[in-house]
């Protein structure tokens, strides 16, 4: 792969010449870590700095159990059965006829679980995962 600069090196070299493979590497260096702060604050805007608090605007406080709600006024965790709406567009709580459903139990333990599918003639297993395929980086240059 011949990658073009945007200006010359000092030696006047206008071109670099990479395998596919190289050119992966070098961009998977640039790649930040897993849950790896990219801003940081210093000064006055520190997290732990003694004067935040008189610099950055504090949220209105509700009436409820401290703990339970992020300082931006939302609910700490958003419900499975909303999840499952947002996401899946599965409306758990609303049965064909219209009424509203409600949670009777949640069964949580494995024994039971894989007898009630064996019971109702399903799979108790997860499926194996399928075989990893091959690709090819060859690229034409």
């Amino acid at each position: 792969m011949v990658l073009k600069r945007k200006s010359p090196t000092r030696d006047g070299t206008i071109h670099i010449v990479m395998q596919p493979q190289e050119v992966m590497q070098r961009l998977a260096v640039r790649v930040p870590r897993p849950r790896l702060h990219l801003i940081r604050d210093h000064g006055v805007l520190a997290p732990n700095a003694k004067l935040r608090g008189a610099v950055i605007p504090q949220p209105a406080r509700r009436d409820g159990v401290p703990g339970q709600e992020h300082t931006q006024g939302q609910a700490a965790r958003m419900r499975w059965a909303r999840l499952l709406k947002r996401v899946f567009h599965i409306h758990v709580e609303r049965c064909a006829c219209g009424g509203q459903l409600t949670i009777v139990a949640a069964i949580e333990e494995p024994v039971v679980i894989v007898g009630i599918l064996t019971h109702l003639g399903l799979a108790a297993r997860v499926p194996p995962r399928a075989a990893v395929r091959e690709c090819s980086l060859d690229y034409a240059a």
